[in-house]
């Protein structure tokens, strides 16, 4: 598995604009003419324009500057990020019935992440190529055409990774955010009076004169904010201050600007509410912004894909999702990898939402709502990282909860708005992400917690082997144990069938450990029970990938020399049989059986040469 590559400070902001910023960074795009759309007929009045922006700006600023950089950030766990990260934190400090309660948060907020990867590459694209109206109204027929073939190239060139291409991406994203901000102050320059909406009294006043739309007003001003959580989420590959800096001194003060000259356009020539973003450009800048728009939006939609990858992976590593085929696509960037089965699934996704609602704002009304609770998640077990892990004061704690909270759910509450009109669809998906994932942790722990871990019982097998061993033949037998001390089937079927025992014989047990990554100097534990029985526990974190050749090499370092030449391994694969079932159980049953059976082989997930593998075993109930 390849190692992590950290860049410098300069290389690494200038990567932050490219892999990090890339949706919230194309939010421009739509979402001010969507904001404005919910204006009685569409029409923009002073009032509403600048109580937009204004809760635009403070969108930015509570819930990205201040929750997502100022806070959340702080909670890394060995420098990662990610909902489940924050997860597993949570998890340290509580057990029992409420450590309960923070698995299912942690995993429901990482699978309507699921929800949101459908959405977000399907209304950016659109969102981009919907600028041909503009210059070309007669190719407008041709925008959904486009979108789908952008997005079909996108997922092709996913098998290939992005290493060479991402090198270009921060460059990229550098000159989208130098276009924002030029075409901003170009609108501000038409009406610099814009620039008061900075003042939240402006968000009030539209709440005052607006009162019945301020659900729908909320609902859409999230647009501004989706992306938030890539702050937390790309935090292990890049690092916390790079992130920063690149939001605090390029893409907030882009989007800003972008914003407030937007709405200084629409000030001016009501017109133009239209598509205020590419009104902005002068018409002989037109086909160039729609080229960088274009690139931008497929950098957003590539930072969304790479996002729901790495949490597919860390899913499958910390045992909430059957373990797939990975690609690792660098040589050098541990987060770089294409997981084929997931790539396939999400294009298909995506597509289908393309053909179906069309356009970005239509896409609009399905927006937002797993993103909102995914917020809300995040808020809630920030404040037990905060009040269990950082020893922070109860009414500190209580404070830091009620005030994001009092952003988020009325975020959260507004979106619901929009179940019917086309949100059910991130919900549904997101549902259906969560229920797999609770059907192979609960099934797969069931199975696991039925196999014995008595050391004694074990301790007593070996003595009995070497006290009175079978023919014993040249070389090591290493069997994989999914506990410390199970007495593996694999085993007692060689030694049943084949009644031979090899002169060394090791057990070994691979664990996932609650961490990122585990130290070299602890990875191993090595026991030794008998003159020739040998027990080893292999401790991987789940950014990590387990390796036969690896752990070989780092036994041979602690005395235990073995060769792969010489060394067979043992795997077992027993073929699962339901019992009588009914109702939900046979059905939670059914997708179980489905998943194994699609599932890697124990050899092809540690890396095991085939050549090396004997792989035994029988029918099991369950």
């Amino acid at each position: 598995m390849p190692t992590a590559h950290k860049p410098s400070l300069p290389a690494a902001i200038m990567a932050s604009a490219g892999i990090v910023f890339g949706d919230i960074g194309t939010s421009p795009l739509y979402t001010l003419k969507q904001c404005l759309s919910v204006l009685p007929n569409g029409a923009p009045t002073q009032a509403g324009v600048m109580g937009f922006l204004s809760l635009i700006f403070w969108a930015l600023t509570l819930i990205v500057t201040i929750k997502y950089a100022g806070f959340v950030m702080r909670a890394d766990h060995d420098g990662e990020g990610g909902i489940l990260t924050l997860m597993s934190l949570a998890q340290k400090t509580i057990t029992g019935a409420a450590g309960k309660v923070i698995l299912l948060a942690g995993l429901t907020g990482g699978a309507f992440f699921y929800g949101d990867g459908i959405i977000t590459p399907a209304i950016s694209v659109l969102s981009a190529i919907e600028g041909v109206e503009i210059i070309a109204p007669s190719l407008a027929t041709y925008i959904i055409p486009a979108s789908i073939c952008i997005l079909a190239a996108l997922f092709l060139v996913q098998r290939n990774g992005t290493e060479k291409v991402s090198k270009i991406f921060g460059p990229i994203m550098l000159v989208w955010f130098g276009s924002l901000a030029v075409l901003g102050v170009r609108g501000i320059q038409i009406n610099p009076t814009v620039l008061h909406a900075l003042n939240p009294i402006y968000a009030f006043e539209f709440f005052r004169l607006y009162s019945s739309l301020s659900l729908a007003a909320i609902g859409m001003v999230v647009l501004a904010v989706t992306g938030a959580e890539a702050l937390y989420a790309d935090m292990g590959h890049i690092g916390k201050n790079p992130i920063r800096l690149a939001w605090l001194l390029i893409a907030m003060p882009a989007l800003v600007i972008n914003y407030f000259g937007q709405g200084a356009l629409v000030l001016h020539n009501p017109d133009a509410v239209q598509n205020p973003f590419y009104l902005l450009a002068p018409d002989w800048a037109q086909i160039p912004l729609l080229i960088i728009s274009t690139f931008a939006t497929i950098i957003a939609a590539q930072a969304v894909i790479s996002g729901v990858y790495t949490l597919t992976y860390q899913a499958i590593r910390q045992g909430f999702l059957p373990p797939t085929r990975v690609v690792f696509t660098s040589s050098r960037e541990v987060g770089q990898i294409y997981i084929p089965v997931v790539n396939w699934i999400l294009f298909s996704a995506v597509t289908v939402v393309v053909v179906v609602f069309k356009s970005s704002s239509a896409l609009s009304s399905a927006y937002g709502i797993v993103v909102t609770g995914t917020m809300v998640l995040t808020a809630c077990l920030l404040v037990i990282i905060a009040r269990h892990k950082w020893r922070w004061p109860g009414f500190v704690t209580s404070l830091m909860l009620i005030t994001m909270l009092a952003v988020d759910i009325p975020l959260f509450l507004a979106n619901l708005g929009k179940l019917f009109s086309g949100g059910w669809i991130p919900v549904v998906l997101g549902l259906s992400m969560l229920a797999i994932m609770l059907i192979w942790y609960t099934e797969r722990a069931r199975l696991i917690h039925r196999l014995g871990n008595d050391p004694q019982r074990l301790q007593n097998l070996v003595n009995s082997l070497e006290e009175s061993p079978p023919k014993r033949v040249k070389g090591t037998a290493i069997f994989l144990v999914r506990k410390p001390y199970e007495i593996p089937q694999s085993l007692l079927h060689n030694l049943k069938h084949n009644r031979v025992l090899h002169e060394r014989v090791v057990f070994l047990h691979i664990n996932t450990a609650n961490a990122p990554r585990v130290a070299n100097q602890q990875r191993l534990v090595i026991q030794k029970l008998s003159s020739s029985f040998w027990l080893v526990t292999a401790s991987y974190g789940w950014q990590e990938t387990p390796a036969m050749p690896e752990i070989l090499h780092l036994c041979g370092l602690e005395g235990l020399i073995m060769k792969l030449n010489d060394t067979s391994v043992f795997t077992a694969h027993d073929t699962l049989v339901m019992k009588k079932r009914a109702g939900l159980r046979k059905l939670r049953g059914g997708i179980f059986l489905f998943l194994q059976r699609n599932a890697l082989r124990t050899h092809e997930q540690f890396m095991i040469p085939v050549d090396n593998v004997i792989e035994l075993g029988g029918q099991k109930e369950f």
